[in-house]
C-alpha cells in the first residue's frame, strides 16, 4: 500500500475541476450519503442536476452550503481541500472517503 500524506489525500490547494470532483464526491459520501440520488433528494434538486455538478467538479454555492450548514463540511475543503478548519470527526470521514478512491 503507498503512503499518502494529508496534503495529497485532500489534494490541498489543487482546485482544478477533477480534484473538486474528487473532494465532493468524498463530502458526500462522509456526510452519510452513498447515493448521488439520496443527496440530490436531500438537497431538493433533480438527480440530474447533482450528478453533472459532482461529474464536472462544479458544485452550485448552495450544494456547498448545504454541506457546510448541516455536515460542517466547509467551502474550503470543497473548492481547496483545505482540511485545517474542519472538525476533527469530519476530516476523519472525508480521509477515509478519499483513501477508499485512491489507487
Amino acid at each position: 500500500m503507498t503512503t499518502y500524506s494529508k496534503d495529497e489525500i485532500f489534494r490541498l490547494n489543487d482546485d482544478d475541476d477533477e480534484a473538486i470532483a474528487i473532494r465532493l464526491k468524498a463530502a458526500r459520501i462522509a456526510a452519510g450519503y452513498v447515493k448521488q440520488t439520496d443527496f440530490a433528494a436531500a438537497l431538493g434538486i433533480p438527480y440530474k442536476t447533482y450528478h453533472a455538478q459532482e461529474k464536472k467538479g462544479h458544485p452550485a454555492i448552495s450544494t456547498v452550503r448545504f454541506l457546510h450548514r448541516n455536515h460542517r463540511i466547509d467551502f474550503n475543503f470543497v473548492y481547496n481541500g483545505d482540511f485545517s478548519q474542519l472538525p476533527g470527526d469530519v476530516r476523519d470521514a472525508l480521509e477515509m472517503a478519499l483513501r477508499a478512491d485512491m489507487p
